[in-house]
């Protein structure tokens, strides 16, 4: 361990980034300002103010009206155009940009320069609504990014030198010292200390590495120095490989979009076929006059325009994103709403979503000799030197319930065990279950005095929510212990195992004084929301890098019918790319690094707003800005509300245009009232839309 102490050969030492993952903008409101900012949306509210003046002086100058009219058409149509043309020209195909914009020109052709400009302006602001809400929507990885180590200590000829991480090679030998980021995936040299892997694997507890036991990139190194010897290069690290699925993940296009651009193009081309019909055909075939041919043909262009069809969605969508994010949800895009609705299964992380991620004590189990409150102070004393979670939960115990924290003497972390120290003389130690331990007992059974003689095997009884339930016992198997004179620790702790708990066992001069367990209790409102999902015919899952026996227990004390434990990223995202074959729509619900694959490979991610990795906020397609996972039920019933809203309008609008085309070739519709019936749609399909604000 004499590398640590040398001086590092390089310019600077290592820049190592925290351990801690971007934060989010927690709590934040629409951003009116960036919204206002957006090109597209600048162009068409100028577009829209231009319409107004034109509008306004057209009486009284009929010159400078014709003027800005043409300035609005420009503003407002000119990145619609752009993009029809480049569609036009490199695809050879038409879509609905093109057709807006002819149908606004025909419309100034034959003198009606306000509806065509009125037209372009719709159409942009609902085109520029939807640019802001993709740039929302748009997944970005930079916070995963910021968490890859881009230095690292090698060791060679004895040295340290700082090497860049793309530098590092299968064999190379690097010191990571504590507090660290785990620069490459590798195996153990030399040294002991806890990781807290649970950016990579979702474990809730950190945990304890040797000589010869793997550890990853992105991980964070506990108190010990550690020599690791470098197994895999910078590219085949599990984190670049948890970055590389993120990115393939955001390259799949959803089958809704598919289906808007085939049916844009079909929808383009018709309408196009058939004014050049009516232009070219109905003189030859019918004995139309060419004015009466082409003043038909614009008629058409405009009440064939779909303004209303567009309308049906956006402000739907926008209203439902609204009133979810009154209630602490926040959509980054009107296409995550819409496919919510059809969410046939939520798929939940173990670690920070159903559960707390945090540990806490559940129970507290003593020998004869030694009394409850005597162990908790004690070994809250020896522990509060420590900074692993553990520590901190068995610390955070003794404050609740008052207790003195004593000087402890001659702390130190004991390898392969725990840590140990001297409170008034006597030695404790606190560490890992071990069998060694039981041979300190007779037979593994400890005499125990009658329960009201001593406090022996007293259960800490903690409610989900942390507080103490009157000293009464809880359900759990350490109940066995009070009112037994012999007592088989070894079967205690395979029954508090069971329960998921993690049990640290506690000595005295090196005898047998008692266990602690503890365990990441599960969210209050958790049991509420799976049967709230259940309810509406949606199946629960739960995904976590946790092993099995901790996820039952769980998945039992919620209500979850799916389980799936010991998965990795990579194994998170074939199960629900499994999940999606087999049921359909699936909604991922995760606070991790960890789970930014999987959010991402999901039809909808959900990120967890408070507790979440500011990875998981910025990958995922929706923030439960408030942790309240009992309102993502609700969210999926305003999503399946909004669908049939859409469906409406989509109805609605359809049944229009068609009576209106139908107008136009029976009855003779004038372009004036062609453009009232095209606009009052389209204003009642954005009325019926912002109902969804209630």
């Amino acid at each position: 361990m004499q590398a640590i102490h040398q001086p590092i050969q390089g310019k600077q030492q290592a820049k190592q980034k925290s351990a801690q993952t971007p934060g989010p903008n927690r709590g934040k409101k629409p951003n009116f300002r960036a919204m206002l900012q957006n090109k597209e949306m600048q162009a068409a509210l100028g577009s829209g103010v231009m319409m107004l003046i034109a509008w306004g002086i057209a009486p009284y100058f009929t010159t400078l009206s014709v003027i800005l009219y043409i300035a609005a058409y420009a503003i407002g149509g000119w990145t619609k155009a752009k993009e029809g043309v480049e569609t036009l020209v490199k695809d050879r195909d038409l879509d609905v940009n093109l057709l807006m914009i002819a149908a606004s020109l025909g419309a100034a052709t034959i003198g009606y320069w306000n509806e065509g400009a009125m037209l372009i302006f719709i159409f942009a602001l609902s085109g520029a609504l939807e640019s802001y809400a993709t740039e929302r929507s748009h997944k970005d990885i930079s916070s995963l990014l910021a968490l890859k180590p881009e230095t690292a200590l090698r060791i060679e000829d004895g040295q340290m030198n700082v090497v860049a991480i793309e530098d590092l090679q299968p064999g190379d030998l690097l010191l990571v010292k504590p507090g660290e980021l785990i620069p490459a995936d590798g195996v153990v040299y030399r040294g002991s200390s806890f990781i807290n892997q649970s950016s990579i694997t979702g474990e809730s507890m950190p945990v304890d590495k040797s000589a010869g036991d793997e550890v990853y990139a992105g991980t964070v190194n506990g108190e010990g120095a550690l020599y690791v010897e470098v197994t895999k290069s910078a590219e085949g690290s599990l984190f670049g490989k948890i970055i590389k699925l993120v990115e393939e993940a955001q390259a799949e296009v959803p089958d809704s979009q598919r289906f808007m651009e085939r049916f844009e193009g079909i929808y383009a081309r018709i309408v196009v076929a058939v004014t050049l019909l009516v232009i070219v055909g109905t003189p030859l075939l019918l004995g139309w006059t060419w004015n009466e041919a082409f003043y038909k043909a614009m008629v058409f262009l405009v009440v064939a325009s779909p303004c209303a069809l567009v309308s049906s969605i956006m402000p739907v969508m926008l209203s439902a994103m609204s009133s979810s994010a009154r209630r602490g949800i926040l959509f980054k895009g009107g296409a995550h709403m819409e496919n919510i609705a059809h969410t046939k299964v939520v798929a939940f992380d173990k670690t920070g979503t159903l559960t707390m991620g945090t540990p806490q004590v559940t129970d507290i189990l003593t020998a004869p000799s030694v009394s409850r409150e005597q162990l908790l102070s004690a070994v809250a004393s020896v522990e509060n030197l420590s900074m692993h979670p553990l520590a901190r939960a068995i610390v955070e115990q003794a404050s609740k319930e008052n207790l003195p924290l004593q000087e402890a003497e001659h702390v130190q972390s004991i390898t392969g065990h725990g840590i140990e120290g001297t409170v008034n003389g006597v030695i404790w130690k606190i560490g890992r279950l071990d069998g060694a331990i039981w041979s300190q007992t007779a037979k593994y059974t400890q005499e125990m005095q009658p329960m009201e003689q001593t406090v022996a095997a007293i259960t800490l009884a903690v409610m989900p929510n942390g507080e103490l339930k009157d000293g009464k016992a809880v359900d759990s198997a350490a109940d066995e212990v009070s009112g037994k004179s012999k007592v088989d620790w070894e079967e205690v702790c395979t029954c508090l195992e069971r329960e998921g708990k993690t049990i640290s066992v506690v000595t005295v001069n090196g005898e047998f004084a008692g266990l602690i367990a503890m365990r990441d209790m599960i969210r209050p409102q958790a049991e509420v929301a799976v049967k709230k999902l259940e309810s509406m015919g949606v199946k629960v899952a739960m995904l976590t890098g946790d092993r099995a026996r901790s996820a039952s227990v769980i998945a039992d004390e919620t209500g979850v019918s799916l389980v799936y434990a010991d998965l990795l990223p990579e194994d998170k995202v074939k199960q629900v790319q499994a999940l999606r074959e087999q049921y359909g729509h699936v909604l991922m619900v995760g606070d991790g690094v960890n789970d930014a694959p999987a959010l991402a490979a999901a039809t909808v991610g959900m990120g967890m707003g408070l507790s979440g990795s500011g990875t998981a906020i910025e990958v995922a397609d929706a923030v439960l800005m408030n942790d309240n996972i009992e309102e993502i039920a609700w969210v999926i019933g305003q999503a399946r509300r909004a669908e049939r809203t859409v469906k409406y309008n989509m109805c609605f609008a359809i049944t229009v245009i068609l009576a209106l085309i139908a107008g136009n070739f029976l009855q003779d519709v004038a372009l004036p009232l062609g453009v009232i019936g095209h606009e009052g749609s389209t204003i009642m399909v954005i009325l019926n839309g912002l109902r969804l604000l209630r």
